[in-house]
């Protein structure tokens, strides 16, 4: 019997430190989970970005010292809200000690959440589409919109938004900063905008969800191929956007968005092997794509090019929804695909586009035909700094069994890449081809 209660003491403390170490956990869940909505509804709230980070955080550290004691709240998202709310009010009235014009500001903030404290819904609602808008407003440049954006609402760092942009963090700081400031100042509304003003506001949101999605699709550098994070959270902001235009002309494009991001994420687990390396289209397992995303992407696509609005995204979805129903490489429809892109070309001119173009021109043609597009595009003196530019030169070059050229293009690739997965593909075409030098 004394053995027992001396047990049950020792498996007292133990059982106290799990469930500091469950609740840890469960913060930590919730954190990754929720603090961009978190940190959305406080801007609403707050109307002022860095004051609502602030609170956020300090609500999150207030819940790793409450809820180790007193156990996880019904509703956490709800409690992050209230706290913050509160300990931004507290930071003003103190601050207001030395600035009186904050103490109006602070008591308007308490009674107004006194107020939604007595008739508080337990599901708060998702802020996050109303945030784009207001990131996205046309008074910040549209680098600033996509840089605040990208970092308000996706918690991408400032590097990361920097390799997007191909310019420096200390130049994305400094465009995020001004946009803070520029949006406290003016007092741009927290609201998404009348119909009058949609369709000049859409444009730079779909812009900042398809660089999300490309982030997360396609890392832009890092030891990852991919990030399903940012992935799932751009088809989740597509959603939203998609139902909040449903009855409005500009939604088809907002459509073929979420179609091309369901069916290019559709391809996610054929895309790298287990030990992460890079597999090409061609050459992946398609019992392995995801068939439901496809139904859906091709759903969507087809619902957006019916009304004949359709634009670049559209577009884009078209083309791989070609890839998504085909069941082979082999089998895939090239000259629709090259029609696509030819269309893709007239309305939204790009190097890129042009790129891909030549490369299913290649695949329909033959390498001959798509190495000639390709080093006119070069000619003009375009992408010269694009790593996948110089690998589809290389890949040209290697199918017509010009090694040296092949390897002198990929050398230039693997300058310029910044994935590892894409720089050890790289680095293996290269050994290939020292194999083939060899024997010739």
């Amino acid at each position: 019997m004394a053995f027992n209660k001396l047990r049950e003491k020792a498996e007292v403390p133990q059982q106290e430190e799990n469930a500091k170490l469950s609740a840890r956990q469960q913060i930590e869940a919730v954190y990754r989970a929720e603090s961009r909505r978190i940190l959305a509804t406080l801007i609403r709230l707050l109307g002022d970005f860095d004051l609502a980070e602030e609170a956020m955080h300090e609500a999150f550290a207030a819940a790793t010292d409450q809820w180790e004691q007193e156990g996880v709240p019904a509703n956490p998202r709800a409690w992050l809200v209230s706290t913050g709310r509160f300990k931004a009010i507290d930071h003003l009235r103190r601050r207001a000690r030395f600035d009186a014009s904050l103490t109006d500001i602070a008591e308007r903030l308490y009674a107004e959440a006194t107020d939604a404290e007595d008739k508080q819904n337990e599901d708060i609602e998702d802020d996050r589409l109303r945030l784009i808008f207001t990131c996205c407003h046309p008074s910040l440049s549209t680098e600033a919109q996509v840089a605040l954006t990208l970092r308000e609402i996706c918690d991408l760092t400032t590097e990361e938004i920097a390799r997007a942009f191909l310019s420096s963090a200390s130049t994305v700081a400094q465009r995020i900063v001004r946009a803070k400031s520029k949006i406290r100042d003016a007092r741009i509304p927290y609201e998404v905008p009348t119909e009058s003003e949609l369709p000049e506001r859409l444009e730079s949101v779909l812009h900042v969800i398809y660089l999300v999605f490309n982030e997360g699709y396609s890392a832009s550098a890092g030891d990852s191929l991919t990030r399903s994070d940012l992935s799932a959270e751009a088809i989740r902001l597509g959603r939203l956007l998609v139902e909040l235009l449903k009855s409005k002309a500009e939604a088809s494009e907002a459509m073929g968005l979420l179609a091309l991001m369901l069916l290019s994420d559709s391809r996610r687990a054929a895309r790298a092997n287990a030990q992460g390396d890079l597999i090409l289209l061609d050459a992946q397992d398609r019992s392995l794509w995801n068939k439901t995303q496809i139904e859906e992407g091709v759903q969507w696509i087809t619902k957006a090019l019916r009304d004949q609005r359709f634009g670049p995204y559209s577009l884009q979805a078209a083309i791989s929804a070609v890839h998504a129903e085909a069941p082979s490489a082999e089998a895939t429809d090239w000259s629709e695909i090259i029609g696509l892109y030819t269309l893709l070309l007239r309305i939204n001119p790009s190097p890129v586009v042009a790129l891909n173009r030549a490369v299913a021109v290649a695949m329909r043609d033959g390498p001959q035909r798509g190495l000639e597009i390709i080093d006119s595009i070069f000619a003009q003196g375009e992408l010269h700094s694009y790593h996948l530019a110089h690998s589809a030169k290389a890949d040209m070059h290697r199918r017509l069994g010009q090694f040296e050229e092949a390897r002198e293009a990929y050398q230039q690739a693997l300058t310029l890449a910044k994935q590892e997965p894409e720089r050890r593909f790289l680095e293996r075409r290269l050994e290939e081809l020292d194999l083939s030098l060899k024997d010739v």
